[in-house]
């Protein structure tokens, strides 16, 4: 089978991940990038060893010989690029979130439907090592039904600023940037029960702190410090039709102690916790267990879990699998993150 022939449209900081990933893979030809900066897009190029320089990615999706995509742009665009490259007859591999709105999400579904392509959408995390045990476990009902899950991403300095921090941009802060992640990956692993009402809180209260001098945190490669509409901090509690609820909270900067990644996920008959490392709490003659598993990486492998991602995808193009991640999902994803800024900005639940 003849390699998969790919493009990256972006060639910010998280296309590093894709370039490699694909890099890595012996089934993928990068073939193609394209960004609005063309010196950077040429300095990708010349990293990657890719002959074909973009700065219109409408141009790109014109060349026949792409047969995929990596979206790594700002939120903003991830929309009409992907609706675009899925109506050239690429299959497309989006950075979360899907889009801004749900509004948004429904019109990149009925492109997927039209197309009869394949849009995956990155969420990396359902990809890692730590997610498939945990997944195992839950297809052969060691666990039970989960019916609660209790998820932390909190920075106490990070807000990367530049795009991260403009909402015209980025449509929000933590909560679409960190906050998707583990509130997909405990959604994922109730088996992704329909919503039915979120309640949720975001507070502007402390801006992105540029004043704090000692500690480190990552920037965005446009990083003003003068610019930010977006959220400090949100939290929510996720309702669904079956009776589960999920309960969350996220910042990019928040007085807090130390930085806190936390996911655990409770069942009937077990439960699990996937940061910040991997535990199964089970019930054997009586006594509760903590079980902990032998394995590379007790805590989500960034790297590791990119690599699987892109392999993954490789191979929903090569027509051997299913994507885990497919285009529906993130419909659903955009109307929670939009329901909790919904309920913020009214003082009120939402109902779906």
């Amino acid at each position: 089978m003849s390699k998969v022939r790919i493009a990256v449209i972006g060639a910010g900081s998280i296309s590093e991940m894709h370039l490699k990933s694909y890099q890595n893979n012996p089934d993928a030809e990068l073939y193609a990038i394209c960004d609005l900066n063309e010196e950077r897009a040429k300095a990708k190029a010349e990293k990657y060893g890719i002959t074909r320089i973009y700065t219109d990615y409408k141009e790109l999706l014109a060349d026949p010989e792409v047969d995929a995509v990596s979206i790594c742009t700002w939120n903003n665009s991830h929309a009409p690029i992907s609706m675009a490259a899925l109506d050239a007859g690429k299959n497309v591999l989006t950075e979360k979130p899907l889009c801004k709105t749900v509004g948004e999400a429904l019109a990149v579904e009925e492109a997927v439907h039209r197309s009869g392509k394949t849009l995956q959408v990155g969420f990396v995390r359902r990809y890692a090592s730590n997610t498939r045990i945990i997944k195992s476990f839950l297809e052969n009902d060691e666990l039970g039904e989960i019916y609660y899950a209790k998820a932390s991403c909190i920075r106490r300095l990070g807000n990367p600023g530049g795009w991260f921090s403009d909402v015209e941009r980025s449509g929000g802060g933590p909560l679409i940037d960190v906050g998707v992640h583990v509130i997909d990956l405990c959604w994922y692993l109730m088996g992704r029960p329909k919503v039915k009402s979120v309640s949720g809180n975001t507070y502007k209260r402390l801006g992105n702190r540029a004043n704090v001098k000692n500690l480190a945190f990552y920037k965005a490669a446009d990083y003003d410090s003068s610019r930010n509409t977006v959220e400090d901090m949100a939290n929510a509690l996720i309702r669904f039709e079956n009776g589960a609820s999920i309960l969350v909270d996220v910042s990019f900067t928040l007085h807090a102690k130390e930085d806190e990644l936390t996911v655990k996920l409770y069942g009937d008959k077990g439960g699990a916790e996937l940061e910040p490392q991997l535990s199964i709490i089970t019930e054997k003659h009586d006594t509760i267990l903590n079980i902990t598993p032998q394995i590379n990486n007790l805590s989500f492998d960034f790297v590791a879990g990119f690599q699987d991602e892109i392999n993954y995808f490789i191979e929903v193009c090569q027509g051997k699998k299913e994507t885990i991640s497919p285009v529906q999902d993130g419909v659903e994803m955009m109307k929670i993150l939009c329901g909790i800024y919904e309920s913020s900005e009214k003082g009120e639940e939402i109902h779906f």
